[in-house]
């Protein structure tokens, strides 16, 4: 007789639509969840990311730099060893590749890059984390960071908490729900996030505002966000004084289409 445990709807017949999704069962769909995160949000708008700064999108696909702002994060170092860069390439498909790292040394993708998705440490030494910030960029690298960075894995965290998702080619996007929280001492500060989206055209427009003060804001698409191909959904902060830190998280579903 057989002792293996499984799901008894291993099949997915009687379990909720987004479980199948997130299962792989429903083909042509899967889910993503996008995570923010950003340490010190003052008066002037930045995207939901560890700089201090609105997230830099090439008008080009780049090959990319990587690099760590520590000497340890390289091949047989205590830290990061490989990591892997997801995004899209010149036609807005998707590309994924491992890059081993060279400490603070820049190390050049083979890949071209038109937009970075997101990025994880992949395997590490003694410390099982990377122990530097590890940067995706281009031009100069000055003790590994480069002159532009379009995307981060800060230090500790070993994934990018980047608030911002761009729709592959081919895909459509459906947005059902999100949240912003923001938080600093003494609570007196007002802080504004935003859910933008971004075309071809590179316009941001916006598809949701709140304003909050040290608190959390849900919000819920009844009718869910659509988000056409090569389109960038990203989140963004303002406070209305300085030292504010801001998170974003938001969920949607990738469905393919056409053949």
């Amino acid at each position: 007789m057989s002792t293996t445990i499984s799901s008894i709807t291993r099949q997915g017949a009687f379990e909720p639509f987004e479980l199948q999704v997130a299962r792989g069962q429903i083909q042509g769909h899967r889910s993503v969840t996008v995570f923010g995160f950003n340490p010190d949000v003052d008066s002037a708008q930045v995207s939901v990311w560890p700089l201090p700064s609105l997230i830099t999108f090439p008008a080009a696909a780049l090959q990319m730099t990587v690099s760590s702002t520590s000497a340890n994060d390289t091949s047989a170092g205590t830290g990061a060893r490989t990591i892997v860069v997801q995004g899209l390439d010149a036609n807005y498909n998707e590309v994924s590749e491992t890059v081993t790292l060279n400490g603070q040394t820049a190390v050049t993708m083979t890949a071209s890059l038109l937009r970075v998705n997101y990025a994880y440490v992949l395997t590490a030494g003694s410390s099982n984390s990377a122990e530097g910030d590890i940067y995706i960029g281009t031009g100069t690298v000055t003790t590994g960071v480069p002159a532009t960075a379009y995307d981060i894995i800060k230090y500790d965290y070993n994934t990018t908490i980047t608030g911002s998702f761009t729709v592959p080619a081919g895909y459509s996007a459906y947005v059902s729900q999100g949240r912003f929280s923001a938080g600093q001492t003494g609570g007196s500060n007002q802080v504004q996030g935003r859910l933008l989206t971004r075309g071809t055209d590179n316009i941001r427009r916006t598809a949701a505002v709140t304003s909050i003060n040290n608190g959390v804001a849900d919000y819920v698409f009844e009718y869910p966000l659509a988000v056409q191909e090569k389109t960038t959904i990203e989140a963004t902060a303002i406070g209305s004084s300085n030292n504010n830190a801001c998170s974003s998280m938001f969920i949607l579903v990738l469905i393919k289409e056409g053949p």
